[in-house]
């Protein structure tokens, strides 16, 4: 099977992570739990789901000059990816994410973009030749809209599908959607941009449905245990997740995006790519951190073959 080419553009932060039984209501303090520094960023976790699934990645996005932006740029060649279009900002630091986990696995996050938000259309059309032959560009929202803009429509003029994970929720024009190939909300998101509430499978069909309305050709809605929704031309199908024990939920979207890049680029179908990309994200979720929980391709092909 080919080895495929993806392109990421977006976030690097360093995730700083405290595990605790539950998490803080507003104005409350709670003492104990283990903490834990790890890599992440949504962009720099899917170009890393990616690369560890089997794909080549050339990762696009901008980091400071200090000693988190060294980590993490150093942390992604280790993975074997193409660092040589991110940029170093000497004048923003570089993104941080504090992340409560509770026992549950369940997450509360809070980000400072730092240098994700200086990332601008003009480092995107700069390095703008690493779509030439990518089996796929793969985006989120912890960069400017503007940029995602931008970035969509380079890839679109060169034929390259755009799979975007409208993630962190926020609303986007139907021009940027119809240069979507396919559209990775998860329930929150799906709501945010629909405003139909994402309960079960019938309202996730809605809101799928509702999206693919906008231009959008491919909508896949995860549904975190459950799975995720596909809806095509072929009609909506709900492909099942894996039976795991959660400890950490951070980056199991991310990592399901990066492993079904990987997927589709291998020419698989949908359903199957689908399916590939939940034993990722379900993987994920058995581990703590974003980056080191993202599961190398033997594991995923086991958990496939089970």
């Amino acid at each position: 099977m080919n080895r495929p080419r993806v392109v990421v553009i977006g976030s690097s932060n360093t995730d700083m992570v405290i595990k605790l039984d539950r998490i803080p209501r507003p104005g409350e303090t709670i003492l104990g739990g283990e903490f834990v520094v790890a890599a992440g960023g949504k962009g720099a976790n899917q170009a890393v789901g990616a690369a560890r699934a089997g794909c080549q990645v050339t990762f696009i996005a901008r980091v400071g000059t200090d000693m988190f932006g060294q980590q993490a740029v150093a942390g992604f060649a280790e993975h074997g990816i193409d660092v040589s279009h991110i940029v170093h900002d000497p004048n923003s630091p570089s993104g941080v994410a504090l992340i409560f986990v509770a026992k549950d696995g369940q997450n509360s996050i809070a980000v400072a973009g730092g240098a994700n938000s200086k990332l601008s259309p003009a480092d995107v059309t700069a390095a703008a030749a690493a779509l030439d032959g990518a089996s796929a560009l793969v985006m989120q929202l912890e960069t400017p809209l503007e940029t995602v803009e931008a970035a969509a429509e380079l890839a679109a003029a060169r034929g390259v599908p755009v799979i975007l994970n409208p993630a962190p929720a926020q609303p986007l024009s139907d021009q940027l959607l119809r240069r979507v190939s396919i559209l990775t909300p998860n329930e929150t998101e799906a709501e945010l941009l629909t405003g139909i509430a994402v309960t079960d499978e019938s309202s996730a069909a809605k809101a799928a449905a509702a999206l693919r309305a906008r231009g959008v050709p491919t909508v896949i809605i995860t549904l975190g245990a459950q799975g995720a929704l596909l809806a095509d031309t072929s009609g909506v199908e709900r492909i099942p997740g894996f039976a795991v024990v959660a400890v950490d939920t951070t980056a199991a979207g991310d990592v399901f995006n990066g492993a079904l890049a990987v997927a589709l680029g291998e020419g698989r179908a949908l359903p199957q790519a689908v399916r590939l990309a939940n034993a990722a994200a379900a993987l994920s979720v058995t581990r703590m951190g974003a980056q080191p929980s993202a599961p190398s391709r033997q594991e995923i092909d086991r958990l496939l073959a089970l």
